[in-house]
């Protein structure tokens, strides 16, 4: 039994006439884009995207970063996907527990108020009584699920009843930069769920340090 903390990669950032990742490129595509709306290509320079998008977002002209879009893979647990894929104005490929096979090896995200490093784990380690208890519930998962596939011979879509919330999975999003706001603002707000605030605000952050204006006005609450 392996168990990991999630985490996330940023694996494509598109612009309207290609997919470079670079954040000024960004920038110039949804301008190129905005300024048709005032008829105001002429006034395109080197720079003029900052001051243009800034203006976007006062007004809340926020329809204009549908131009561009990015794609996260995220590996969080179960529980924290099926809140993810409530935003509908994405696109998702999740790994699947009807076709994934986990009895040689099955992987649990540990909850952030849980006191236990990563790594590959045969039994429980000094651990409080509630760390313990949900060590030895993931542990109790892992092997139902591996005595229902090699002793009773169930396939996985029926084996997978057994596992937890905590079981890991992997899954791509991908959405334009306006609905990007729209989950960075609920999902690291105060109120949101811990796992979830553990994704969210360490990718807001680096998403305010690749792309220039677009996200530098949400901030995580405390």
């Amino acid at each position: 039994m392996r168990l990991v903390k999630p985490s996330f990669k940023i694996l494509e950032i598109m612009e309207l006439y290609g997919s470079y990742g670079v954040g000024s490129d960004v920038l110039r595509a949804i301008e190129r884009a905005g300024r048709v709306c005032y008829k105001s290509e002429k006034e395109i320079t080197e720079a003029s995207c900052y001051p243009f998008i800034q203006k976007l977002l006062r007004l809340n002209h926020e329809s204009v970063l549908e131009h561009s879009a990015m794609t996260v893979k995220f590996v969080c647990d179960r529980g924290v996907s099926h809140e993810l894929v409530r935003h509908r104005l994405a696109s998702y490929s999740q790994e699947s527990t009807r076709y994934c096979n986990y009895k040689n090896h099955i992987t649990f995200v540990i909850p952030p108020w849980v006191n236990i490093d990563e790594g590959e784990y045969e039994s429980a380690p000094h651990l409080s009584k509630a760390d313990i208890n949900w060590f030895l519930a993931m542990k109790q998962a892992a092997e139902t699920y591996t005595l229902l596939l090699t002793h009773y011979h169930w396939s996985p879509q029926q084996a997978r009843s057994v596992l937890p919330n905590s079981l890991k999975t992997e899954i791509v999003m991908t959405a334009n930069l306006r609905e990007w706001r729209h989950v960075l603002k609920l999902r690291t707000a105060k109120a949101a769920h811990p796992q979830m605030r553990e994704l969210m605000i360490p990718l807001l952050k680096e998403l305010k340090g690749r792309i220039p204006i677009i996200f530098d006005d949400i901030e995580e609450e405390e």
